[in-house]
This record gives C-alpha cells, sequence and structure tokens, in this order.
C-alpha cells in the first residue's frame, strides 16, 4: 500500500490566503504531509467576496472555494494548493445560536485530488447591531470580545462607503462612533471576521485544517487513494433506557472520489446506546 506522505513529500503547497491563515495551517501540513508551503501577498481572495459585504460571494462555500484554489493554480502555475472559506450564521441544528463553519480544500493536481476538511461550531463571536449611545456600545463590546477581537463600523447594516474595519483600540472605535452619532444619530458596529482579527475564528480554522489532515490520511482500503472521508451521517442510535431511536449518530458513511468505493462504520463514537438524556421519549 502506498504510504500517503509519498503523495506530498517535498512538493511545493501553495496557500491560498491573504488574511494570515498560514498562521495555522502551514505548520500542520508541513509537519503531517512533509510539504513545503509557500504564501504570497499578490493573491487577493477577497475578490471571491467578503464578510462585510463589498464585494458579495457569488457561489456556495464549495464552489468557492474551488475557485480559490483553481485561481491560484492559474495564477501562480503551481500543482498542489490549500485554501479555506468560512461562512456564518444560525446553527442548522441548535435553534438560536450562531454557527461558524469552516471548510479547507486540498487540490492536487498531479494526483488529481481534490479532499476537504471542515468544522462547524457554536464557537464564534459573530454578531451585528446597531447603537444609538455609549452603552449600547460597551454591551455589544463586551459580548464580542474587543479588543481581543476586532470591530468594523458601518453608517448602516448595508452602506459600505466609508466602512472603518479592523478597529482594536478603544479610543479609535469611541471617535469613530461618536462621529457617526453626530452626523445621524446611531452607527452600525459588526465583528470583522477576517482570521488575522478573530482569533475565535482561526482556531476553528485551525481545527478544520486538522480534519483535512485526517480525511488526507484516510487511505481506501480498495484502491489506496488519500481522501476516504465521510460523507454521511446517519442518525438513530438508540436510547439505551427505552430503546427509542436518537438523534445521536449510529454510523458514519464512507466515500472515495476515485473509485467510488462506499462504506458504512457502525457506532463511530464507540457508543453502541446513547443516555437517556439525549432521547426525546425519556426526556421531553
Amino acid at each position: 500500500m502506498k504510504d500517503v506522505k509519498s503523495y506530498f513529500k517535498d512538493r511545493n503547497l501553495f496557500i491560498a490566503s491573504m488574511h494570515k491563515k498560514e498562521k495555522v495551517i502551514k505548520p500542520l501540513l508541513e509537519e503531517n504531509l512533509e510539504v513545503n508551503c509557500v504564501i504570497s501577498d499578490n493573491f487577493n481572495t477577497d475578490l471571491f467576496g467578503t464578510f462585510s459585504g463589498e464585494i458579495e460571494r457569488k457561489n456556495d462555500a464549495i464552489s468557492t472555494l474551488r475557485n480559490k484554489c483553481m485561481a491560484a493554480i492559474e495564477q501562480f502555475k503551481c500543482d498542489l494548493v490549500v485554501a479555506s472559506e468560512g461562512s456564518f450564521g444560525p446553527h442548522p441544528e441548535i435553534f438560536f445560536q450562531s454557527a461558524n463553519q469552516e471548510l479547507v480544500m486540498l487540490i492536487d493536481v498531479k494526483n488529481n485530488l481534490e479532499i476537504i476538511g471542515q468544522v462547524i461550531n457554536c464557537d464564534t463571536n459573530y454578531s451585528g447591531s446597531e447603537i444609538t449611545n455609549i452603552y449600547e456600545l460597551k454591551e455589544f463590546c463586551d459580548k464580542t470580545l474587543f479588543p481581543t477581537h476586532a470591530l468594523i463600523i458601518k453608517k448602516s447594516k448595508n452602506e459600505t462607503d466609508g466602512i472603518i474595519k479592523g478597529i482594536t483600540e478603544k479610543s479609535s472605535l469611541i471617535n469613530a462612533v461618536e462621529n457617526l452619532f453626530d452626523l445621524k444619530g446611531s452607527a452600525y458596529l459588526e465583528t470583522d471576521m477576517r482570521a488575522m482579527y478573530n482569533p475565535t475564528r482561526m482556531r476553528n480554522i485551525e481545527k478544520a485544517t486538522i480534519n483535512l489532515i485526517q480525511n488526507i490520511c484516510s487511505l481506501c482500503p480498495v484502491c489506496s487513494t488519500p481522501g476516504f472521508r465521510v460523507v454521511k451521517l446517519n442518525r438513530g442510535l438508540k436510547c439505551e433506557a427505552c430503546g427509542s431511536p436518537t438523534n445521536s449518530v449510529i454510523s458514519h458513511r464512507y466515500t472515495c472520489e476515485h473509485c467510488n468505493h462506499s462504506e458504512e462504520k457502525q457506532f463511530p463514537d464507540g457508543k453502541t446506546a446513547e443516555d437517556p438524556m439525549y432521547c426525546q421519549m425519556c426526556n421531553p
């Protein structure tokens, strides 16, 4: 069986990022794949969309991620590239909670590989609010972890003219807000979700990169190609008290994109039954 590092060892890998994501991506890839990571200041990922609204993301996250990788391959004439893409919004399963989904994609032109790592959780300070006084400003700052996490100021939620990004100093924030108070009586604040200004998001990018490496190192049992990964979570693990199916995962469906081999692995978390506290029948 071919060793996974033989696919990547000593190759140059381009990290398609402009927001310092290489801070967490680079050491993980170099240690685990033994690649030589390359970064350039001349690759503009903002062209694919900005969180603050100046440029709208035209495609879904996966397509945007793929487009980033292909643009880097074309611009820098490389055959091995990694890019990441983040999304923010309501959690798909937990009501009234904001979520951060981070995707990290590797494209290997030489070996015809496309492998994705991801994480989705509620570890985010993602927020936005119109404020009209200094007390609301303090409340928003406390909630969004300012000043360790930067803020953005706008005249209104959908107005990007005159936008100020990357604010991490209290005096600069107060001056900008008071200027808008004098001008129009209110200001719109939102969290700066660029990775270099948001340590919480940076940690999620690190987790998604770890998941990418796990997926790369998972070889197909039939053709030995990297990227034999989970494509579906099957729920319905039975309650150990009443036997009813719960929302907990009972199996993972793995698929190889290269040869299309697929198989299901039961009880991925090592549990054959769920605690009654997570059962809708026992604990509605």
